[in-house]
C-alpha cells in the first residue's frame, strides 16, 4: 500500500479550512479550529483526508502534534498524487 509523508505548517483560527501553497518544501494550511484540546489537528486531519480522497484514519501526526510545524503521514496514497490533490502541482 503506498503511503508519503508531508511537512505541514498549521494556522488555526483561520477564516476557513484550506491548503494555501507551499514554501521551502512545506505544505501552508489555514484551519477554523483553535488550537485547543487537539481541535486543530483534527482539523487538519479531516481536510487532509477529504482533499486527498482517504479515510480520515489514514491521515496520522507523525511529528509536532503540539506545534505549528507537523509532520503528516498519509496512507492509500503515492506523494505525486497527493501533491495533485492537495493543488500544489499547478503549472505557473
Amino acid at each position: 500500500m503506498d503511503a508519503c509523508e508531508i511537512s505541514v505548517r498549521l494556522t488555526p483560527r483561520a477564516s476557513a479550512n484550506q491548503v494555501t501553497g507551499e514554501r521551502e518544501g512545506t505544505v501552508l494550511v489555514r484551519v477554523t479550529a483553535p488550537p485547543v484540546d487537539g481541535a486543530a489537528n483534527r482539523a487538519l486531519c479531516r481536510l487532509i483526508a477529504r482533499r486527498a480522497r482517504v479515510g480520515i484514519r489514514s491521515v496520522t501526526i507523525v511529528r509536532g502534534e503540539g506545534s505549528r510545524e507537523k509532520l503528516l503521514r498519509v496512507q492509500g496514497i503515492d506523494a505525486k498524487t497527493l501533491r495533485a490533490a492537495l493543488g500544489l502541482d499547478r503549472p505557473t
